[in-house]
């Protein structure tokens, strides 16, 4: 055999086992995404994204999108492969497992945890946007969740209203762990309560709640890590009685990045005219009650795909402008917003054609 027809069968082999041991070596890292952005002004799979019903609505134009990231399962293992070609991409990210997995979590548990803070954003929007318009929100302090085998199991359930800890009235979720940890583990705590069932039936009766009761819990002692001191093993919320009904219909999406434009959609529909003027902005950012928007994951990929769907602008929560600024896609306006007043006027000034106010994101933030 000639040699140089030899060399060429030597590479050549030598090069297909190269790929063949690429795609069996298993490498401990995930892929991110550009995944769905929906119009929170407009439908998706057949029925508006906000319904709002018991209080005078406005039609409104334009786009307010809200953008997502897809993620590899937590129990899919890319191959070396599929990761270089990832790191190659422009549309997509590579990133240790451990950083969208940490501790061994499975992916029923992102699953639960993303639907979980997904349904908490939804509420934090909706109470944001009727904060921002001057339209009381009744607040309360509640269970969220009772950890199996602690001592508040069977005696607190979620969804129970904390209207005080040892006779102090709680008006804060931070005060219930503050009021608990006085105590010296194995000692009893006294908390009045309003039963879940009580406050739901109230609510549907659209009455206050007043039927209370006090249990007592004897705490025990933590075993997180952390400086050990007297727990009862739940978690506080803040649930909240609206004056009408508004509805968020969009299944198979969690976490909670979505809220700012959740509560953008909802300040549109409930006032005259359009935020956008007709123009298509889309975004990302958590927001709380009181209309802070945070920072999240993933934003190179939600402006990429904003972008291939047709945005011109994007509201980049104020800690994410650095990111999204490096590798910002051609043609896309990467505009800081901190808070919903915020995104209210940059709304205003791109409606307005007042383009060049607007506080723009660079990589400095």
């Amino acid at each position: 055999m000639p040699r140089r027809t030899a060399t060429m069968l030597a590479s050549t082999l030598m090069l297909i086992a190269l790929l063949c041991a690429g795609v069996l070596i298993k490498v401990p890292y995930a892929e991110m995404s550009p995944g769905p952005t929906v119009n929170t002004l407009g439908e998706h799979d057949g029925e508006p994204v906000l319904q709002i019903s018991g209080h005078k609505t406005y039609a409104a134009d334009g786009h307010l999108n809200m953008t997502t990231v897809r993620v590899t399962s937590a129990d899919y293992r890319m191959n070396l492969v599929e990761a270089v070609y990832g790191w190659l991409a422009h549309d997509t990210r590579v990133v240790p497992h451990d950083t969208l997995y940490p501790n061994g979590k499975t992916e029923e548990q992102s699953t639960q945890e993303n639907a979980e803070e997904f349904s908490q954003s939804q509420e934090s929007a909706k109470v944001a946007a009727l904060k921002e318009l001057d339209i009381p929100v009744q607040s309360w302090v509640i269970v969220s969740t009772v950890v199996k085998g602690s001592p508040s199991e069977g005696k607190l359930h979620a969804g129970d209203v904390i209207r005080k800890v040892d006779g102090t009235k709680v008006e804060q979720p931070s005060d219930v762990a503050k009021l608990v940890t006085r105590h010296a583990p194995g000692q009893d705590v006294v908390f009045t309560i309003v039963p879940a069932e009580e406050q739901a039936a109230a609510e549907k009766e659209h009455r206050t709640a007043t039927a209370t009761r006090d249990v007592t819990i004897t705490t025990t002692t933590s075993d997180d890590g952390g400086a050990k001191r007297a727990i009862v093993g739940i978690s506080a919320g803040t649930d909240h009685t609206f004056p009408f009904t508004i509805d968020i219909k969009l299944a198979d999406v969690g976490g909670p990045s979505a809220g700012l434009m959740f509560a953008l959609g909802i300040y549109d529909k409930l006032t005259p005219g359009s935020l956008t003027g007709g123009t298509f902005v889309a975004g990302t950012g958590t927001i709380d009650d009181d209309g802070k928007v945070g920072p999240i994951g993933g934003v190179e990929m939600k402006t990429v795909g904003a972008h291939d769907k047709g945005a011109k602008y994007f509201l980049t929560p104020a800690d994410n402008c650095a990111a999204a600024a490096k590798d910002k896609p051609d043609g896309l306006t990467l505009v800081r917003v901190s808070t919903i007043s915020d995104a209210l006027g940059a709304l205003k000034e791109i409606r307005d054609g007042n383009t060049a106010d607007l506080p723009l994101c660079t990589v400095k933030g």
